[in-house]
C-alpha cells in the first residue's frame, strides 16, 4: 500500500511488470543526448570537410528520411509495435557507428539518413508501446511520465557529453561508441519485455481490402489531430532554433540565459511533469490540449513583449514567459501523444501512428527556415505567428470531441469499446 501511496502522491503509473521498458527508455534518451546535439562538432572535429559541407550533408540526410514515418506505419500494423522499435533501435545502433567512418559528403548524408530514419522509426512505433505498457485508467500519467524520464535521460547524457568534449576532443569518439551500444541495450530491454497488455496469440487482426493510409487520409478528425500538432511542433522549436539568437541579438541579453532557459525548462519538465499529468488525467485530453494552445499563445505574447521593455526588466520577464511555455509543453505533449493512439482504430494504429508522426518530422524540418525568416522580417514575428497558430488550435482541438476510436471508416459518432484492453473507455 505504501508503494502505492508514493506512485499517486508523485503522479507516477503503475510500474509493476514494466522495468524494462522504463529502463529501455532510459537508455534511448541517453543516447541521443549524447550525440545529438554535437553531431556538427563531432563532423567538424574528425573530417576536414568545411562547416557549409556537413551542414548541407546533415540537412539532405534528415530530408531523405522525412517519409520514414509512412513505412514505419505499415510495418507496426504487420508486426507490432514492440518489434518495430526493436529495429529502430538497432538501426540507430548502426547509424551511430557508421559515423565513425563518415569522412566525405556522401557518407554523412547516408549516415545522417540512417540515423534519423531510425529515430522517426521509433518515435512512430514508441506511442504503441505506451499503451502496452499502460491500462485505462493511467494511460495520460504514462506519456507524462516517459515524456519526463526522456528528459532526464536526455539532459544526463548532454551533461556527460559536454563534459568529455570539454576535457578533450578525442573523447568525442568514445562518445559515439558508447552511444551506439546504448541503442543496442536499449533493443534487447524492449526484446525481454513482456507487458501484460500485449496480445501474445498471432495477431490476428489484418488490415482489411482496400485499408490502409487512404483511411487515414478519409479521416478528417484526425486529420485535424495531425495539423493541431504541427502547431505544437513549430512551438516547441522555439528553444533549438529561435530562443539563442532571439535572446542575444534581439534582447542583448547575457549568453548564460540561454542556457539557464534551456536548463530550467528541462529540470521542469523532469520534475513536474507526472504531477501536471496527474492533475489533468481526469479531464478530456482534447482540452488540455486546448488549453496548451492557450498557454502557447500567452508565453509568445510575453515574449515579444520583452522588446518593448527596458533591458533591466528583461530578465525578470524571461521567468514568466519560459514558465507558460514549459506549462504548455508538460500540457501538449502527452495529450497530443495520447489522442494520436486512442483516436486511431486498433486494426490499423501504426498508419495513424505514421501519419502522426508525420507532423513532428515535417515541423523540426519547417522549423529552422520558418522561425529564422520570421526573425529576418522583424523580431516581433515569429512571436506573433506562432502565437496566433496556437489560438487557431484551440478550435481545431475542440472540434475532434471526446468519441473514442472505432474500428474501420469513422464519423463523429462513438463506437462500442473495442477489445483492446487499453483503449481510453
Amino acid at each position: 500500500m505504501r508503494g502505492r501511496e508514493v506512485l499517486e502522491k508523485w503522479g507516477l503509473p503503475d510500474l509493476a511488470g514494466n522495468g524494462r521498458f522504463v529502463s529501455a527508455n532510459i537508455m534511448d534518451s541517453l543516447g541521443n543526448g549524447l550525440v545529438l546535439a554535437f553531431t556538427v562538432i563531432y563532423f567538424t572535429t574528425t573530417t576536414s570537410l568545411s562547416l557549409g559541407s556537413i551542414g548541407a550533408a546533415l540537412s539532405l540526410g534528415q530530408l531523405l528520411a522525412l517519409p520514414t514515418p509512412v513505412l514505419a506505419g505499415s510495418l507496426i500494423d504487420r508486426l507490432g509495435a514492440r518489434k518495430v522499435v526493436i529495429a529502430a533501435n538497432l538501426i540507430s545502433a548502426a547509424g551511430f557507428t557508421a559515423f565513425l567512418a563518415a569522412d566525405t559528403v556522401g557518407k554523412i548524408v547516408v549516415v545522417q539518413f540512417v540515423v534519423q530514419a531510425g529515430s522517426s522509426i521509433y518515435w512512430t512505433a514508441g506511442r504503441g508501446l505506451v499503451l502496452l505498457a499502460a491500462h485505462s485508467h493511467d494511460q495520460a500519467r504514462w506519456f507524462g511520465f516517459i515524456g519526463a524520464l526522456r528528459n532526464i535521460g536526455g539532459g544526463f547524457g548532454a551533461a556527460v557529453a559536454s563534459l568529455a568534449l570539454a576535457v578533450g576532443s578525442d573523447w568525442i569518439r568514445l562518445l559515439i561508441v558508447v552511444n551506439a551500444a546504448s541503442f543496442v541495450i536499449a533493443a534487447c530491454l524492449i526484446a525481454g519485455w513482456r507487458p501484460v497488455t500485449e496480445d501474445r496469440s498471432p495477431r490476428h487482426i489484418r488490415t482489411r481490402k482496400g485499408e490502409g493510409y487512404a483511411v487515414v487520409l478519409r479521416d478528417t478528425r484526425y486529420l485535424r489531430l495531425v495539423l493541431a500538432n504541427l502547431a505544437f511542433v513549430l512551438a516547441a522549436s522555439v528553444l533549438p532554433v529561435l530562443l539563442a539568437v532571439y535572446l542575444t541579438e534581439s534582447l542583448h541579453v547575457a549568453t548564460w540565459l540561454v542556457g539557464a532557459c534551456t536548463v530550467g525548462n528541462m529540470a521542469l519538465v523532469a520534475l513536474v511533469q507526472t504531477f501536471v499529468a496527474r492533475m489533468t488525467e481526469r479531464r478530456r485530453p482534447t482540452r488540455v490540449l486546448a488549453l496548451a494552445g492557450v498557454v502557447n499563445a500567452v508565453a509568445f505574447t510575453v515574449f515579444g513583449l520583452l522588446l518593448a521593455v527596458p533591458g533591466w526588466v528583461v530578465v525578470a520577464g524571461l521567468v514568466p514567459a519560459m514558465a507558460a511555455f514549459t506549462v504548455a509543453e508538460m500540457l501538449s505533449v502527452p495529450s497530443s501523444g495520447e489522442l494520436s493512439a486512442s483516436l486511431a482504430p486498433e486494426h490499423i494504429r501504426g498508419r495513424y501512428l505514421g501519419a502522426f508522426q508525420l507532423s513532428w518530422t515535417l515541423g523540426n524540418a519547417m522549423a529552422p527556415a520558418l522561425l529564422t525568416m520570421l526573425l529576418g522580417h522583424g523580431p516581433a514575428w515569429p512571436w506573433v505567428v506562432l502565437g496566433a497558430l496556437n489560438l487557431l488550435v484551440v478550435p481545431l482541438v475542440l472540434s475532434l470531441g471526446d468519441a473514442p476510436a472505432q474500428d474501420g471508416p469513422r464519423t463523429e459518432k462513438a463506437a462500442a469499446p473495442t477489445a483492446e484492453p487499453v483503449e481510453r473507455p
